[in-house]
């Protein structure tokens, strides 16, 4: 009865002594990698941004230069919680925001986006950040699938003239593949909304009036 007792004690403790040498390790490693994961997240969200802006229109640190959208602007835009408003910057002056928003009525639910505007309330560019639409059919809204999100580049609330916002389909300004246009209805009517709240908050968003 001794003899096992002490066999089970001494299993017990082995035990011990590999999870607590197993749990340093793993702090170990997270502590060495950390930074490193931070870093990529880093790189990979101002690469993300870079696509709507144009290239060397900032200079700053774009991730440093967010503001969280406050209650007003999550509700007009449809954006999640911790949603945030980027701004480029160069020689000191705000020249462009990046604009988290998000379509709530695509096909398959929310369609994340990303929508770049100059501080003359041009688009700068748009880019799908996150979508479920329907692969081979809504999904051509992606960048990754077609260069359809490429045709709002330039445009702005008096070009085409806010009647025009609308897919073809509908009598409007941009193009949509036929028998999938609730995709890129969504989107157009979300692009739009978002060059509305900017308009409607310049002198905040670029801190002078236009």
């Amino acid at each position: 009865m001794k003899t096992k007792l002490q066999n089970g004690l001494r299993g017990a403790l082995t035990l011990l002594v590999f999870a607590l040498i197993f749990t340093a390790l793993m702090a170990g490693t997270y502590a060495l990698t950390k930074d490193i994961v931070t870093n990529n997240e880093r790189k990979a969200k101002v690469a993300l941004i870079a696509q709507v802006l144009p290239v060397g229109s900032f200079e700053n640190d774009i991730l440093n230069d967010a503001t969280p959208q406050n209650a007003a602007a999550l509700k007009q835009l449809n954006a999640e919680a911790g949603s945030q408003i980027y701004r480029a910057q160069k020689a000191g002056k705000t020249t462009a925001v990046v604009v988290e928003t998000i379509a709530p009525d695509g096909y398959s639910g929310k369609i994340k986006l990303l929508v770049g505007v100059a501080a003359d309330g041009r688009v700068l560019g748009v880019r799908v950040i996150a979508h479920k639409e329907t692969p081979g059919l809504g999904d051509y809204i992606d960048v990754a699938k077609s260069e359809w999100i490429k045709q709002f580049d330039g445009k702005s609330l008096s070009a085409p003239l806010e009647s025009q916002w609308k897919v073809a389909k509908d009598g409007g300004a941009f193009d949509a593949t036929a028998g999938a246009t609730i995709s890129p209805r969504a989107v157009v009517k979300a692009v739009k909304n978002t060059l509305d709240y900017v308009a409607k908050n310049h002198a905040t968003l670029f801190g002078a009036a236009r």
